[in-house]
């Protein structure tokens, strides 16, 4: 599979983009590199739909249990007809995207160039890669009708919880959130419950959105039953495979 990575040039570029004001002429260069990236994003994705995103630890090796139990999720995820996002990298979303693809299923990379994830895993069908993060989480977010955490690190905490915060706020839909690893999510669960509904920064109503589950079968089966009753998924029904010289992927 074809390499990718960025230049230091961009990596530096990066942090400018967040150290305060800067140049008119500079800032506006960066606006016109992330509106680049933006709808190359929607070019790319357009089609791949009805997805699920999974989130996970890029530390995983393969030889550790949670690898295996995401490459279970991604199998099962795949079999029940959803193309597997997730950020392309390696341990938990490698385990993930294998699962998908050992079925015969769809699986989706979006890719940023971190300290542990320099290159796509080799199971994608798809892989763009992004220079600036918020856009990056935009695309995980954007074509799913479920999100499926699975233990990590900060990184997964960052975007389970901007998910959970898209959700209380109404700014998205309230799609499945599924924590994947009840013994892994039970201390979280245990501080949202005990400290901040308690002390009242959250309601009960922001931890009822979490499903907690060790079973792939049973993620699956509950993400189908969600997406088809609450927002009118059909299986089997898919987008045109093309339009304004966008493809599927795998057409």
């Amino acid at each position: 599979m074809k390499q990718y990575s960025r230049s230091k040039t961009n990596r530096v570029s990066d942090i400018r983009f967040l150290d305060g004001p800067q140049s008119r002429i500079r800032e506006l260069m960066m606006s016109i590199q992330a509106f680049r990236e933006l709808i190359g994003g929607f070019r790319k994705l357009h089609f791949v739909g009805p997805c699920v995103t999974v989130f996970g630890s890029a530390r995983f090796p393969e030889t550790h249990p949670y690898y295996e139990f995401a490459r279970s999720v991604g199998e099962h995820l795949a079999l029940a007809g959803f193309t597997v996002v997730t950020g392309g990298g390696p341990g938990i979303m490698e385990a993930a995207n294998r699962g998908a693809k050992d079925v015969g299923g769809h699986s989706v990379g979006c890719n940023i160039v971190l300290p542990l994830e320099e290159d796509p895993n080799p199971y994608l069908d798809t892989f763009v890669e992004f220079d600036f993060f918020f856009i990056r989480k935009l695309m995980l977010a954007k074509y799913s009708y479920a999100f499926v955490a699975m233990p990590g690190g900060l990184g997964t905490l960052d975007e389970l919880f901007e998910i959970c915060t898209l959700a209380q706020t109404g700014k998205m839909p309230e799609f499945p959130i599924v924590l994947a690893g009840s013994a892994f999510w039970k201390p979280m669960l245990d501080f949202l419950r005990d400290t901040m509904v308690k002390e009242g920064t959250i309601g009960m109503t922001d931890i009822d959105r979490f499903y907690v589950s060790d079973s792939p079968e049973e993620i699956a089966r509950y993400v189908s039953e969600i997406a088809s009753k609450e927002f009118g998924l059909q299986k089997g029904i898919r987008k045109p495979r093309w339009w304004m010289f966008e493809r599927m992927p795998w057409s």
